[in-house]
């Protein structure tokens, strides 16, 4: 298997690169749902309280493997973020008697265990692992791939991975799906955020979206049915810093891999 390097950029949405199409093409695949999941509600898990400030859906429907592997307590999240201090969705998977794993660069120590069923680790995770010849990313040794992390921890699946991780979801995303990671995750709940192209994203506006759009559809030729959609008002509304297209700067998207047993 050859190992890729970029991924296929989707041809523009009009016949010369414009940001009102790319743009009207971008937000109209992020608010359409792929597959109806009718189980989204994780009161319906013993141990789970109603005050998650954020719609984190997972797909509960008998017909993916997350209720099934819930139930026999063998499921595993990860959670990507940065000191965010929302951690019900965590614990509530946590008392469903999931394997938590929750990697944030400010907690205090590097491995911490709360209750039975939730580690905390003192991890960035990024779209590449520090080169331990440059001096400067030394400092950054706590900076890891996905892949890296999975094949350290010896965890071949993971059932859910959720990431609020404040623009850097873009860069990761594609290192998921260039590695072919993405392909040992069974659901995906991503915070992404279009205030601004994303970190080490370049290029125009036009490009800029048009190279979203792209990482988007690649997770659908990987079998990723996006089945809800949620637009976060309470951010600015914000779109590539323009208020623009009735967008916000903020949206929560969660996908289910269809081919995942």
């Amino acid at each position: 298997q050859t190992v890729r390097w970029h991924i296929e950029l989707q041809p523009w949405a009009s016949p010369t690169p414009s940001l009102n199409y790319e743009a009207s093409r971008f937000l109209k695949y992020i608010s359409t749902s792929q597959i109806s999941c009718e189980h989204m509600n994780l009161s319906s898990l013993k141990g789970y309280s109603e005050t998650t400030k954020k719609p984190w859906s997972v797909c509960l429907d008998e017909r993916f493997s997350l209720i099934h592997r819930i139930r026999s307590k063998k499921c595993r999240l990860y959670s990507l973020g940065l000191g965010n201090d929302d951690n019900q969705f965590e614990l509530s998977m946590a008392n469903s008697g999931c394997e938590v794993h929750r990697f944030d660069p400010s907690i205090k120590s590097a491995h911490i265990q709360q209750g039975r069923h939730l580690w905390h680790h003192r991890l960035s995770i990024d779209w590449r692992d520090p080169n331990p010849a440059i001096a400067a990313h030394k400092l950054h040794s706590n900076t890891k791939k996905l892949g890296t992390v999975l094949n350290e921890f010896g965890h071949q699946k993971i059932d859910v991975l959720k990431a609020d991780v404040e623009s850097a979801e873009w860069k990761i995303l594609e290192n998921l799906i260039l590695e072919d990671v993405v392909e040992q995750i069974g659901q995906l709940v991503f915070e992404v955020h279009m205030h601004w192209p994303g970190f080490e994203v370049s290029g125009n506006d036009s490009t800029v979206v048009r190279y979203w759009y792209s990482l988007l559809r690649e997770l659908e030729l990987k079998d990723f049915r996006l089945f809800h959609t949620y637009k976060d008002l309470s951010k600015p509304q914000m779109f590539l810093k323009k208020e623009a297209f009735n967008a916000s700067s903020c949206y929560t998207l969660s996908w289910v891999n269809t081919r995942w047993k």
